[in-house]
């Protein structure tokens, strides 16, 4: 039978999402797994995910009940690869946190970024963006617990949400108390901050003040062994600046007065 063929009873758009593995890395040739999902409900090849591998082709086959094919290897090959931001080399563009499906980067414009790691998909969507080519894939280690597909989807959703939110008050015409009211109601849902993405800003604030309090101590280390501490001072000044940017944004975050979007 041809791995094209539609299958012989109607299967749900849902069914076959549910098996994919949500990176939302558009290698399939679609703009995310469900799009993806519903080319396959209407007779696209099912062997173009990479991510998912032999595991979910096998599993894809059997839900269509069709035979299974080679995975389509011009799509990429599956990875265990997490992205890594050079952050001595970051120039604070925001161009890959605007790339990343599943929100796993934070930052401030202008300031340092971090990958969360264990969000992280290994897409590779932030590699083409970035102007400073500051950011490698690293081979998972032993300890990295890979987000569920259920998980990455709820972040994908949470996110392209937000991004909704976000255009919807910017373009909603303010020309009365009613249309204020909306506008507000807008405003506000965007500053509805989940509980995820507040443990990624206090995830990115703690380790910014890691970065900081590691290189001020081992700058006041070698101040003993005969340097001197303004030769330091640029640099700590800098990670100084980038741990308060972080620990603002997460008590913001925590207050609910303000949620940085960035479209």
């Amino acid at each position: 039978m041809d791995a094209t063929a539609l299958p012989a009873k109607p299967i749900h758009v849902q069914q076959i999402d549910a098996l994919l593995p949500q990176t939302q890395c558009t290698k399939c040739g679609f703009n995310g797994c469900l799009p993806y999902a519903q080319a396959i409900s209407e007779g696209m090849a099912f062997n173009r995910c990479p991510p998912g591998g032999d595991a979910t082709l096998e599993q894809l086959a059997q839900l269509l009940n069709q035979p299974v094919v080679p995975l389509d290897k011009s799509r990429g090959e599956a990875k265990a690869v997490v992205a890594f931001i050079r952050e001595e080399e970051c120039i604070g563009c925001t161009k890959c946190i605007q790339a990343c499906p599943v929100d796993a980067i934070v930052g401030a414009a202008q300031l340092m970024h971090t990958v969360i790691t264990n969000d992280c998909t290994g897409c590779e969507l932030c590699i083409a963006p970035c102007p400073v080519d500051c950011i490698d894939l690293l081979a998972v280690s032993a300890d990295y617990s890979a987000p569920s597909a259920d998980q990455l989807r709820a972040r994908y959703q949470q996110r392209q949400q937000r991004l909704q939110n976000f255009t919807a008050a910017s373009k909603a015409p303010v020309v009365s108390a009613a249309a204020t009211a909306t506008v507000a109601a807008s405003v506000a849902n965007m500053l509805a901050c989940d509980q995820d993405t507040l443990a990624e800003a206090h995830t990115a604030y703690a380790k910014a003040e890691k970065i900081y309090r590691d290189a001020e101590h081992a700058a006041k280390q070698a101040c003993k062994r005969g340097r001197s501490m303004t030769e330091y001072q640029p640099k700590l000044t800098r990670l100084a600046s980038q741990a308060a940017d972080a620990k603002r944004r997460w008590e913001d975050l925590k207050s609910g007065q303000s949620l940085q979007v960035n479209h």
